[in-house]
């Protein structure tokens, strides 16, 4: 057990060690938010994949596989299929280089989507960078049999985040996710075929699942699919911290072929996470039933049960170093974006657009740890780290991926339309969550089965709707863009470019 712990906390204390020898490196804003734009594709390969998975996976994913079966990978399907869609437009997002996702809504719309947008990110970015500090603080807790509380723990772990990412921004996160990305691969896929051999083989792992556990839907319907997968699809392609990474790589065939390793890796790992889970459901059938030490489902935490109680020492010690570096490498990401997008979104471009390197950094890190404070706050509004997860997907989802989409594969879209659609979805979701909240009904039933579109299951439905019929209706009763609003976006079609219709 001591070991364990050593490795716990011990792990978060090398990573602040490095973040602060490579804090040396950053000689100016350009260092801290790209890195310079220099980036290798090793180096951005290992930090986008552990970006991408974070505790929305190891607890929220692993939860819901332990509870669902193999179903539970529509809900990794959803990124996957958007990451092919990443592919195409990487070495565009490149070539333009900018710093943030605001830049490029600016760019290809107005003032207002920038304004917008930023507000969309900060809003779901602080919420995703808070349910890292939940993880965290469940790891804790549960490696220290409770001496350390959930409370405590998460406190623990929102201040090592807060002052890893504080310390060097994108250049310690590009240093450090290398090793994560290794560490996280290497525990788990060895964990998952050491827990076959203990429960008995494949044969002894089916027998002992629940029916339909290894069944595609697991006893669901297309709905719930589209509700689980849709929400990741849509967050991958509007992923902030995914562009600045691509914004940070040496050249555009950089940026290119690290989605490709991108892609490999978030399919291994979300594909073995969820079969841990599953085995783990064979191995430990009483967690359905229980809550852990932390107080909440006992199924959120079914990786950190295996760690302690399915393997030796040593495989224990590594998964939950996993654990770690999962939690760790992706709050790090979504504190350091929502305080770009304050920095240069905000304050350079509106307030003082002749503020030096200093200036920026200093506000960059002050911001860090304020959104690291919110980001506590909020914790108190979500029950599990799968609705909170949910819920911030959503947020991007509607409001800023299909802008996104738009401004590089549709050239008849307007400024008008893009700000329609990113209000329009920020405000669904916000809206209908707010008045979910507040007793009014969304419940409909389809089928047989009522579906509550205020729950963060489908809450993404209604959003997208709304945002994307917005983005249609109002482009086309606007006058298109001139074509050098929308040429940048279109340059690897070629020379031969023609005005929107």
């Amino acid at each position: 057990m001591n070991l364990l712990v050593a490795v716990v906390l011990i792990y978060p204390l090398v990573l602040v060690g490095v973040s602060l020898w490579r804090s040396r490196a950053v000689k100016g804003h350009d260092d801290f938010m790209v890195a310079g734009r220099a980036v290798p594709v090793t180096l951005l390969v290992g930090t986008l994949v552990c970006t991408w998975i974070g505790s929305g996976s190891l607890f929220g994913g692993a939860g819901l596989a332990f509870r669902s079966g193999i179903a539970e990978l529509w809900f990794s399907f959803g990124g996957w299929v958007g990451l092919l869609v990443a592919f195409f437009i990487a070495g565009r997002v490149r070539r333009i280089a900018q710093y943030t996702v605001p830049d490029l809504l600016e760019q290809r719309y107005n003032e207002m989507a920038r304004i917008l947008g930023t507000l969309a990110i900060i809003l779901a970015y602080v919420t995703i960078a808070s349910y890292q500090f939940r993880g965290g603080g469940w790891i804790l807790s549960i490696v220290t049999d409770g001496k350390i509380s959930p409370d405590a723990g998460m406190l623990i772990t929102a201040g090592a985040i807060v002052v890893f990412t504080a310390l060097a921004g994108m250049v310690s996160i590009v240093t450090v996710d290398v090793f994560n990305g290794i560490i996280i691969t290497l525990a788990v896929l060895l964990t998952l075929p050491y827990m076959v051999f203990q429960v008995g083989g494949i044969g002894e792992v089916v027998a002992n699942l629940p029916q339909g556990h290894t069944t595609p839907l697991g006893g669901h319907n297309v709905l719930w699919v589209a509700g689980v997968a849709m929400p990741t699809f849509l967050l991958i392609l509007g992923e902030s911290g995914m562009y600045q990474k691509f914004f940070s790589a040496k050249d555009e065939n950089a940026a290119r072929r690290a989605v490709v390793g991108m892609v490999v890796g978030i399919v291994v790992i979300e594909t073995a996470l969820a079969l841990v889970a599953i085995v783990g459901r064979a191995a430990f059938p009483n967690l359905i039933e229980e809550t852990s030490i932390v107080g909440r489902a006992a199924s959120e935490t079914v990786i950190m049960h295996v760690a302690r109680h399915g393997l030796p020492l040593l495989g224990g010690a590594a998964l939950l170093a996993a654990a770690v570096a999962i939690v760790l490498s992706t709050g790090n990401t979504f504190l350091l974006v929502p305080s770009t997008n304050v920095s240069r979104d905000i304050y350079q471009r509106f307030i003082n657009p002749k503020a030096t390197e200093k200036q920026m950094v200093g506000l960059q890190r002050v911001f860090i740890v304020l959104f690291g404070a919110l980001g506590l706050v909020l914790l108190t509004q979500f029950e599990t780290v799968l609705s909170m997860a949910l819920y911030a997907y959503s947020l991007v989802g509607a409001s800023i991926t299909p802008v996104l989409l738009a401004a590089f594969f549709w050239k008849r879209v307007t400024p008008q339309g893009g700000v329609a659609c990113i209000a329009g979805g920020l405000g669904s979701i916000v809206g209908i969550g707010i008045l979910g909240r507040l007793g009014v009904n969304f419940t409909v039933s389809l089928g047989g089965t009522e579906f509550d579109f205020a729950g963060s299951e489908y809450i993404v439905i209604p959003g997208v709707l709304i945002s994307v019929g917005l983005l249609v209706v109002v482009s086309l009763l606007t006058k298109p863009s001139p074509a050098e609003k929308w040429a940048p976006f279109f340059q690897e079609e070629g020379a031969n470019l023609k005005p929107a219709d």
